[in-house]
C-alpha cells in the first residue's frame, strides 16, 4: 500500500506549485526475521536477521549488521531437543553468512530431519520469545522423470526449457518448492518456486521448470527462465507443508511484483510468531539431466 500512496503523492507534488506537501514516512520498528528449515536427512538451519526500513538505504555493512548472534535457538523432534550453534559461513561471492546449526562437537546428540516427523522451533533473542512449528510431509508429489525441450524461438536455439513429469496421489492437498543447479553453480529457486494441486489432483502431470535464479543480482525476466544447451543441470524438488507453501507463495508474488505501482499490496504469510519468516520441513528428490549442446 505503501508503493502505491508514494506514486499517488509524487503526481500530486508535481502537479501542484501552489502549495507545499510534506509527507511524514513512519520509520517501522524492526522485527526479527527467521529463515529456518530442516530436510530429510540433514541437520536443522536457521538464519536470523533484523527487518530493514522499507525506504532505507542498503549496503554491505548494513546487511552484515542486520544477523542476529547470541541468540538461543532450539529444535524439538517430540522426544529430543538439541540447542543450535552459531556459525560464520559464506553465501557466495564473498558475502558473510550466520547461521545456526547442530553442534558439530556434539553430533551424537543431534539429530537429522526424517519424513513424517514435526518439529518445533523456539528462539530467545533480545529478551523475547519465538516459536514455530513444521511437518517433514511424506512425498506425495513423486518426480518421476525429467527432460528438455529446444526453445520456440529462432533468436532462443541454444537455449532450452526443463519440463519434469510429476504423478500426484488422488488426496488433495500437496505442496512443493523446487531449486535448480546449473554446472557448478549453487541451488536457486524458481522466481515461482512452490507448486499445489489444486487443479492436477490425482493425474500424473508435465510441468516446466523456469531456470533457478539468485534474486540478489539484477534479473532479466525475459530470459532467466532458460537453460543454455551443454548445461548439466540438477533438480531439488521438495515436498513441503502448507504453511511453508503459504510463505513461499506469497513472497515469490511480492518479490515478483516489486516496483509495479499497479499491483496489489501482499501480505506475507509467516508460520513464526511475533516474527517475519517461516520454519519448514522439506521432503527432498534429486533428478540430474545434461542437457546436449
Amino acid at each position: 500500500m505503501r508503493i502505491v500512496t508514494l506514486f499517488f503523492l509524487t503526481g500530486v507534488l508535481f502537479a501542484s506549485c501552489e502549495k507545499d506537501i510534506s509527507v511524514n514516512l513512519h520509520q517501522q520498528v524492526d522485527k526479527l526475521v527467521v529463515e529456518g528449515k530442516i530436510e530429510s536427512g540433514r541437520y536443522p538451519q536457521v538464519v536470523l536477521t533484523r527487518s530493514l526500513d522499507y525506504f532505507s538505504r542498503i549496503d554491505p555493512a548494513q546487511l552484515l549488521n542486520s544477523f542476529v548472534h547470541g541468540a538461543v535457538v532450539t529444535v524439538s523432534n517430540g522426544s529430543k531437543t538439541i540447542t543450535l550453534k552459531e556459525y560464520a559461513g559464506n553465501a557466495g561471492g564473498g558475502t558473510p553468512l550466520f547461521f545456526y546449526s547442530a553442534d558439530s562437537m556434539q553430533l551424537g546428540n543431534a539429530f537429522r530431519g526424517e519424513v513424517n516427523m514435526t518439529y518445533t522451533l523456539k528462539i530467545v533473542a533480545d529478551n523475547k520469545s519465538y516459536e514455530a512449528v513444521t511437518t517433514i510431509p511424506p512425498i506425495t508429489l513423486l518426480l518421476d522423470d525429467m527432460f528438455w525441450q529446444k526453445a520456440r524461438s529462432k533468436e532462443d536455439s541454444t537455449k532450452a526449457r526443463l519440463i519434469v513429469r510429476i504423478i500426484d496421489p488422488p488426496d488433495l492437498g500437496n505442496y512443493a518448492r523446487y531449486f535448480t543447479k546449473r554446472n557448478r553453480e549453487p541451488y536457486y529457486p524458481g522466481l515461482n518456486s512452490v507448486i499445489n494441486d489444486e487443479l492436477t489432483n490425482g493425474t500424473t502431470f508435465d510441468m516446466g521448470v523456469d531456470a533457478g535464479v539468485d534474486r540478489n543480482k539484477k534479473i532479466d525476466f525475459e530470459a532467466s527462465g532458460y537453460f543454455e544447451r551443454g548445461d548439466t543441470v540438477t533438480l531439488k524438488f521438495c515436498n513441503i507443508d502448507k504453511a511453508t507453501y503459504d510463505f513461499w507463495r506469497t513472497l515469490d508474488f511480492a518479490f515478483s511484483s516489486t516496483g509495479n505501482p499497479f499491483s496489489s499490496p501482499t501480505q506475507i504469510l509467516s508460520n513464526v510468531s511475533g516474527a517475519l519468516g517461516y520454519w519448514g520441513g522439506y521432503t527432498v528428490q534429486h533428478k540430474t539431466i545434461i542437457i546436449p549442446k
